[in-house]
Formats: structure tokens, C-alpha cells, sequence
């Protein structure tokens, strides 16, 4: 087998596993329970939470809460922020976000609000002046992922924030769940308020995310309940889950692999784009602005389906987009924002590469992918 799909999620590492499996079954307490078995459980999820925060490079844990998904982050980021308000506001966004971020402002759009949606030139970059044209004295939030999650460019989120916070008062919020693990990530030296991130796009499990909350940023609670999460997030705790997430944030701050990987993702993109006929890569030419683990190439005339059945044939597994969403016959949105023409955009497949790849991976796939195109091309027609 050869996983070349880690956008989509990755493979839980065994070290994260077997801390996992110790707090589903012998230390098996509340974290609000008083006794010996609840303490151990609370002292480990402080423990998580200092390793998240060290990941992501909060001041305090105390500015970071634990949710169930990425997903959720970015739903009580942005929702939390406006709160139990009536007011109409102004948010701002990039038409390639996310569907966790897009169809939450779709939703509040739906509700009064205004929402602009930045545009993205044909490489996937933001045009920074149309920020600055955007930006109002009623802007209440921006949200900017970090690293897209298809073409993998990333976003200068420093830069954005500098011209937010000189130029309004708005919030500002990073979808960083596809960057974490991959690129370093400091959000006082960027100046983020609000960050996502997911635990399984960097060897954690699934179902575990969280978010940074900036000290004097106020959200709204998400649950209401019990006290857990300082009264943020009511409900027990999913111990097992969290402490996941802090033995994974662990390996994720080891960014030497990521050197290896963009070798890896570069032959692999270099050799395909030079062995085959009308094959372009969807993004910005320079790979140091995009993850290094993503490349996302369009095989004109032939269709993205077709080529993922025949590698999944070959025990090779790729995605033609998002995990989140099933496009049917329709292109990708974000490539359809990038005015990628729609006989390329049909035939894209995103390569996202992740720490247990190889050479030999990498190798196998470039021996099989000439004759797949070809065939994925002749059926096509």
C-alpha cells in the first residue's frame, strides 16, 4: 500500500496509539472526578494542552481548548466571535477556504450579515490590496486559512495580520488544520487571534482538534453545561482523545522530516509534469510557497476519477480534492477560483505526501502513472 492522501488524514502513529489505548482502559477516570483515578486523567490532558500550545506557540495552555474536530474550531471561532449578537456585521474570507469556514459564512450570510470573499489569481495567491480595499470599520472578523488544503499554497498570514490589526478592529482567524505538522507555526510572531488545528492531519486520531484563543479575544461558550474546559466547552472530557492529540502535537514539532518530504514531492512533481503530455500543476510554480508535502496536478483530457480507481487498483491512494466534499461532476471550487480551465480541473489529483513515505513509494508511482493517464485518457473520450 502507498498513502499518498495525508490532506485527507494520516496514519495515527503507534506511540500516540498506545498512550491512547492506556486511558481508554486502565486510566479510565473523569477529569473532574476528585479520586486518584480523575487526577491522573486531568494532569494528562494539561499535559496535552502544553503540548499544543507549544506547538502552535501560544504564551499560556490557557489559551488553548480542546474541541472535537477541526472543523468545530473553525464553526466556534468564527460563531463564538459574534456570539448571541443580532447586530448585522462584515466579515471577510478568501473564496478558497475550507467548506468547515465557507458554508459557515454562507450561514451567516443567510442570517443579514455581509460577507466578502477574497479572490485568488490563477497560482492560488491572495492580492494583499484587495484585503486592504475590503477591510471597513465594521469589519467584526477575517478568516484566512493558513495553507490551502487542495493546492497546499500557503497564505503570508503574517503580512495579512499586520494589515488587519493597523487597519480595523477585526478579529482575525487562521484555519491552520492542514499546515500543522507541516510548516512551523508561531501565532504571536504571525499575530493570530483565533487558530484551528485537527489532530489527524499529523498522526493523532481522529475526532480531536482544538483552538488557540488569544488572551483577550472573547468567544462565546460552544456547549453549556458542566464547567469542564474553564466553562467553554461543557461536557466530559474525551480523555483518550486529547491525550492523542498531545502525543501527536509532539511529533508534529519535529520539522526535520518536512526537508525529506519536499525532496520526495518534488521528483515526484518534476517527474510527472516531464514524462507527461499536458500535465500542470495546480498552484504556484515556487514549491517553498506551497506545503511541502502537497502537489496537486491536472492531467488535461482525462478525468481525476478515473486515474484515483486505477491507482487505488494499484494499491496507490490519492484524492482528487477535499475529503470533505464529493464534487460529482463539478471541479473543485477552489480550482474553479483559480479560473483553472474546466478540461484541466476535471483531471486533477492532489499528491499529499506524509512521514512514512519513501523513495520506493514515490518510484512506484512514477512507474505506473504514464500508462494510467494514457488509459484514464483513452476512456475518457
Amino acid at each position: 500500500m502507498i498513502y499518498l492522501d495525508n490532506n485527507a488524514t494520516t496514519p495515527i502513529e503507534s506511540s500516540v496509539a498506545a498512550v491512547m489505548e492506556r486511558f481508554i482502559g486502565e486510566e479510565f477516570g473523569n477529569p473532574s472526578s476528585s479520586h486518584r483515578l480523575g487526577k491522573v486523567a486531568k494532569e494528562a490532558v494539561q499535559d496535552a494542552r502544553r503540548s499544543v500550545a507549544e506547538l502552535v506557540g501560544a504564551a499560556s495552555e490557557a489559551e488553548i481548548y480542546f474541541t472535537s474536530s477541526g472543523t468545530e474550531s473553525d464553526n466556534w471561532a468564527i460563531l463564538g466571535a459574534i456570539g448571541s449578537s443580532n447586530k448585522p456585521e462584515h466579515f471577510i474570507t478568501t473564496a478558497v477556504e475550507h467548506e468547515a469556514v465557507r458554508k459557515t459564512f454562507d450561514r451567516l450570510e443567510r442570517s443579514g450579515h455581509e460577507v466578502t470573499r477574497l479572490s485568488v489569481n490563477e497560482e492560488g495567491h491572495l492580492d494583499l490590496d484587495e484585503l486592504r480595499r475590503s477591510l471597513r470599520s465594521n469589519t467584526f472578523l477575517v478568516s484566512v486559512m493558513m495553507a490551502n488544503n487542495e493546492t497546499g499554497v500557503m497564505f503570508p498570514i503574517k503580512e495579512v495580520s499586520e494589515m488587519i490589526h493597523s487597519e480595523s478592529s477585526a478579529v482575525f482567524h487562521v484555519d491552520a488544520v492542514n499546515a500543522a505538522g507541516k510548516v512551523p507555526i508561531d501565532v504571536y510572531e504571525m499575530g493570530v487571534d483565533l487558530l484551528s488545528i485537527s489532530a489527524h492531519k499529523f498522526q493523532g486520531p481522529k475526532g480531536s482538534g482544538a483552538l488557540f484563543v488569544r488572551e483577550g479575544i472573547q468567544i462565546e461558550p460552544f456547549l453549556v453545561g458542566g464547567g469542564q474546559e474553564r466553562g467553554m466547552r461543557a461536557g466530559t472530557e474525551a480523555v483518550h482523545q486529547i491525550v492523542g492529540l498531545g502525543a501527536a502535537a509532539e511529533i508534529a514539532k519535529d520539522m526535520e522530516q518536512m526537508d525529506r518530504i519536499r525532496k520526495l514531492r518534488d521528483l515526484l512533481e518534476n517527474k510527472l509534469i516531464s514524462m507527461i503530455p499536458h500535465a500542470y500543476v495546480n498552484g504556484t510554480q515556487d514549491s517553498m510557497k506551497r506545503l511541502p508535502n502537497t502537489t496537486n496536478i491536472s492531467f488535461r483530457y482525462a478525468n481525476g476519477e478515473i486515474i484515483l480507481h486505477l491507482l487505488d487498483e494499484c494499491g496507490i491512494f490519492v484524492s482528487t480534492g477535499s475529503a470533505c466534499n464529493a464534487y460529482g461532476n463539478e471541479p473543485s471550487p477552489v480550482l474553479v477560483a483559480m479560473n483553472v480551465p474546466y478540461s484541466r480541473a476535471m483531471g486533477s489529483i492532489r499528491f499529499s505526501l506524509g512521514r512514512q513515505n519513501s523513495l520506493e513509494d514515490i518510484s512506484r508511482v512514477l512507474d505506473v502513472m504514464p500508462e494510467i493517464v494514457k488509459r484514464a485518457r483513452s476512456l475518457a473520450k
